[in-house]
């Protein structure tokens, strides 16, 4: 089998920019992603394992049985190195495990959107300290965020963290985590659009029209006196949308959408995503609004590395095959010699394939081969990949060929 080593020019690095788009529909307490339902498989009721609008993040245990001898699963075992997972303490992992205890873990990985509900109540709290009160801001996350909102200022005032519009320690606050295997290195601007449903009617919609991070309500329901309100903003390198709306969206409808025992109120931006909350230990309480679904597009930024080579199958190179029907039915194909061996039999008649339609055709032999497959090597000859053409190509003496191949990397 020849080797050909590549040219200078034949390999070429690009970048390619994509803006893979994303939908999720929430209703009824569930999270639908691009509006994908979970299908059955021969072995587990949920093929990819994960629950519904949840992503599975290297596709691992597909359509496997629900057992520990069925699944792929991660393991370390206690050793001298002292390797171990992040999720086992290092008091667990000297009190609980002894030299060479296996440590597992479980498969698939998943992401998902989540929502963390605030109302302004429960994110302050008042602690006497001394002889004065102090006031303890009971959100962590909001709190994270503050360096953050406060260097996107530059872009709008409703960035700030505080300001005349408003203190974000102090307001109802609505925050909607998107994880970045949904959008890669950012979020597109102008990208961003939400809706607000009421019975399966669009009663207002958001947008970043923008591209400034704004989420403007581009529709509103008609005794509306006000127009482009800003109900939040985006974070587009970061994967947050915080908001912060807080008018009426429609008229006469209301719900639970502070949950728990709360009183049933009108519908607002604030209240966007109810059935995705994220459950912690500071402050959740899950709403119930039956008659409301919400809907959240947008489209990542994500760069793709791609390598592009290209083989030469040169005139008059490449015309002899190792495929055993290359020569003709019934020849030896090696010839013994004493005490040194086999030899290949110089002797063997190559078949000839020329055709014609036309009958009781006969023409000259003439070297042809036919190409189906391009190994890519490296410098040590370890093959690493290997490009399959969907239909093999006649190569003669007399005919070039360059074949284009592109990886991404």
């Amino acid at each position: 089998m020849p080797y050909y080593k590549f040219e200078k020019n034949d390999v070429l690095r690009n970048q390619v920019k994509a803006y893979p788009e994303s939908n999720f529909i929430i209703y009824e307490n569930k999270v639908y992603y691009n509006k994908k339902v979970h299908r059955k498989g021969r072995l587990n009721d949920i093929v990819p394992h994960v629950s519904s609008g949840y992503i599975s993040l290297h596709e691992l245990n597909v359509d496997r049985p629900n057992s520990m001898e069925g699944m792929i699963y991660p393991f370390v075992t206690k050793q001298g190195t002292l390797s171990s997972f992040k999720t086992i303490s290092t008091s667990d992992f000297y009190s609980q495990f002894e030299y060479g205890d296996t440590m597992t873990g479980t498969y698939p990985m998943s992401a998902t959107i989540s929502r963390e509900w605030y109302t302004a109540s429960a994110m302050t709290t008042e602690q006497t300290v001394g002889n004065g009160t102090d006031i303890i801001i009971n959100k962590p996350h909001i709190l994270a965020l503050k360096n953050t909102l406060n260097y996107y200022r530059r872009l709008s005032e409703h960035y700030a963290y505080t300001s005349s519009l408003g203190d974000k320690s102090y307001q109802d606050m609505n925050l909607i985590s998107i994880p970045s295997i949904f959008y890669g290195s950012s979020i597109k601007k102008g990208s961003v659009d939400l809706k607000f449903y009421l019975s399966g009617t669009l009663i207002a919609e958001l947008k970043d029209k923008k591209r400034n991070g704004e989420l403007i309500e581009t529709r509103f329901h008609p005794t509306a006196s006000d127009t482009n309100l800003v109900a939040g903003v985006v974070l587009y390198n970061e994967g947050f949308i915080l908001l912060t709306g807080s008018w009426n969206i429609h008229d006469t409808h209301t719900a639970k959408y502070r949950g728990g025992a709360a009183s049933a109120v009108s519908p607002a931006w604030k209240y966007f995503g109810i059935g995705s909350e994220l459950a912690s230990d500071f402050s959740f309480v899950a709403g119930t609004a039956p008659s409301s679904s919400f809907e959240l597009n947008f489209k990542g930024t994500n760069y793709i590395q791609v390598l592009t080579m290209n083989a030469h199958a040169r005139r008059g190179t490449l015309n002899y095959s190792n495929n055993p029907t290359y020569i003709q039915y019934g020849q030896d194909l090696t010839s013994s010699v004493t005490n040194e061996g086999y030899v290949e039999n110089p002797t063997k008649v190559i078949k000839n394939i020329t055709t014609s339609s036309f009958d009781n055709y006969s023409a000259s032999y003439k070297r042809q081969t036919y190409i189906s497959t391009i190994g890519i090597y490296d410098k040590d000859k370890n093959l690493i990949a290997v490009a399959k053409l969907a239909n093999p190509v006649k190569k003669t003496e007399d005919r070039d060929f360059t074949f284009k191949m592109k990886m991404d990397i």
